[in-house]
């Protein structure tokens, strides 16, 4: 277990990825981070204040000329000059519309940031300018659905189907890495056609490191996207924003601070144009700045709050190590975040679609998403708890209520009531404002309720305060639900090992995994994860022939493949034996270094 002396040494190495010599081949969204190294072998406070400090690595300044950062001069200037764009629409909606696009966390964070823009347009009695789109559709938004990403053609017909008959499109395509195929898609018909579409892109890679790999059926690569996009930026008839943030705390784990700080520039943007169209403040400089630096001073939030997050972190790493669930109850956006998070873990853990579950108040009435209720397989309610999780919980499953004061803290304190009545395992993450007394005895009663309540307090009331408590909010269930499954034993050093391979990304970023982790070459390591997904000891013809996409198509039934492949590149042991040292040895590490030693 890692101590807290060897976490303040580790501190040391909060600018080691910039260099050059640090993992040369990786782009930055898909290095791993020095900060994090052994956070498998960490205790429940190092893991907490790992994740914090990866955090703050999001509003580093700009150091030399290596990266930009978020609050870059360059990065700064771009984000002004879309937030104009975005003002004009605003003023003359007719015919007009700004879409945000993305994959996976991207295409969530677009839903919440579109929701939230569009719901403030409906209280000033404007028309709705913003529209969404996801990968995979609107089922995307709770689970995993990683196969879409790889297709151009259906994020470009996605794209002509959300802006039929409009003349005048701002088209915002989210991708961390600057790697999503169905993202590059909707750029390259944006370019195809400037006499609508304004092309914007948000990521977190320096251009020179976009994904340069073939598209299938495509003559572009999303490099070469990226590099008709910087020409046209010349002339103000494209836009890049792709500062870097740093390495995820876990490898690759983009919906961390990659989710963040898409988030976070978003509504920067946003809100800019807002201020601008209804009550005349300039879009300046300053005025971006200073709404970043509200972001930065909301990032202090959770360290003040470290007892009680690891606490929080503590409980739902043993309700998953026991084989139990994880449920978030929320209320409004806050509830849309347990449903990202939880979403999230799917993928990103390997985990049980049931083994951490968001449901929010009002269910599908309160989200007002594209498609509207989805079926029996996405029942999000908290009704739907109540009916089909509540009766078969018990002390060893996690529950956790998030909401604010503005909230109905009477419906709160009634569901805590009826949790309260199976389990004992009851917690709850609330914000409130400094002075706010309105619901203070209801507040007490929830409180008594619960083994633990995290309060947090703000100061008066100022603008924008939902979108920080969101961000605090998923700050706060990114580093839970990542500790707790650190805790289970699901990652090793700093690196998602159960990652399902689902689509080329996750198909490379696993090869390279085995590469790294093993010591052998790209060719083996990739006949390993062969074998793994099609579970044969020897690959045939029609296997070794077959292309990516039919791999990652047959790997979405699998699980533990890289586990699997790793432990027989170690060993040279079978697919056979290789389960049964894991069904022996859970705990990816101990199972590695078992078959080490």
């Amino acid at each position: 277990m890692m101590s807290g002396s060897e976490w303040t040494c580790r501190l040391s190495s909060v600018h080691e990825w910039e260099s050059p010599y640090y993992e040369p081949s990786l782009p930055v969204s898909e290095k791993s981070n020095p900060l994090t190294r052994d956070i498998d072998r960490a205790s429940s406070g190092c893991i907490v204040r790992m994740l914090q400090a990866c955090d703050s690595q999001m509003f580093l300044e700009e150091a030399g000329a290596t990266y930009q950062r978020l609050m870059s001069d360059d990065v700064v200037e771009t984000l002004m000059e879309v937030a104009k764009k975005v003002e004009l629409i605003l003023k003359d909606p007719r015919d007009s519309l700004v879409v945000l696009s993305g994959c996976g966390t991207s295409g969530r964070l677009a839903f919440l940031v579109t929701s939230a823009f569009n719901r403030a347009l409906k209280e000033l009695n404007q028309s709705p300018v913003y529209s969404y789109i996801i990968a995979g559709g609107d089922k995307a938004l709770f689970s995993s659905q990683e196969a879409p990403e790889d297709d151009p053609k259906l994020g470009m017909l996605s794209l002509k189907e959300a802006c039929e008959g409009k003349k005048r499109v701002l088209f915002i395509g989210i991708s961390c890495g600057l790697s999503a195929p169905f993202v590059a898609g909707q750029l390259d018909l944006c370019l195809q056609n400037p006499q609508v579409y304004t092309p914007v892109l948000v990521g977190f890679n320096p251009t020179h490191q976009a994904r340069d790999e073939p598209i299938t059926g495509c003559s572009f690569t999303f490099r070469s996207v990226v590099q008709r996009m910087e020409e046209l930026a010349k002339s103000q008839k494209a836009f890049l924003i792709n500062p870097a943030v740093g390495p995820e705390a876990i490898s690759g784990s983009s919906r961390m601070k990659g989710g963040s700080a898409t988030k976070i520039l978003l509504e920067v943007v946003l809100s800019a144009a807002h201020a601008a169209a209804f009550t005349h403040t300039p879009i300046t400089q300053q005025g971006i700045l200073q709404h970043m630096r509200a972001y930065e001073k909301t990032l202090e939030i959770p360290c003040a709050h470290n007892e009680g997050m690891i606490a929080l972190l503590e409980a739902a790493g043993k309700s998953l190590q026991r084989g139990r669930r994880v449920c978030y109850l929320g209320w409004g956006s806050l509830g849309v975040l347990g449903l990202i998070d939880a979403s999230e873990c799917v993928p990103t853990f390997g985990a049980d679609y049931e083994d951490v579950r968001g449901f929010i108040s009002g269910g599908y009435n309160e989200l007002k998403n594209n498609e509207g209720p989805l079926g029996p397989d996405f029942r999000i309610s908290h009704e739907d708890f109540l009916h089909l999780v509540l009766p078969s919980l018990d002390d060893h499953d996690m529950v956790l209520l998030i909401y604010t004061q503005t909230d109905d803290v009477g419906d709160v304190e009634k569901l805590a009531r009826r949790v309260r009545e199976k389990t004992s395992n009851l917690h709850a993450v609330y914000h409130r404002v400094d002075g706010d007394t309105a619901a203070t005895v209801q507040q007490d009663d929830i409180n008594k309720l619960c083994l633990s309540s995290l309060r947090i307090t703000w100061p008066s009331p100022v603008s924008g305060l939902l979108q920080m408590w969101e961000l605090c909010t998923k700050l706060f269930l990114n580093a839970l639900s990542t500790g707790a499954h650190v805790l289970k034993g699901k990652i090793y050093q700093n690196h998602m090992m159960d990652l399902q391979v689902t689509n080329s990304k996750l198909y490379c970023r696993a090869t390279r995994l085995l590469q790294k982790l093993s010591g052998c070459p790209e060719p083996k390591c990739e006949e390993a994860l062969l074998k793994a997904v099609y579970k044969v000891d020897n690959l045939t013809v029609e296997i070794t022939s077959s292309d990516i996409s039919t791999h990652t198509h047959t790997a979405r039934t699998r699980t533990k493949v890289v586990p699997l492949a790793l432990v027989c590149l170690l060993t040279g042991c079978s697919l056979a034996e290789a389960e049964l040292r894991l069904e022996q040895q859970p705990i990816v590490r101990d199972a590695v270094e078992a078959c080490l030693s």
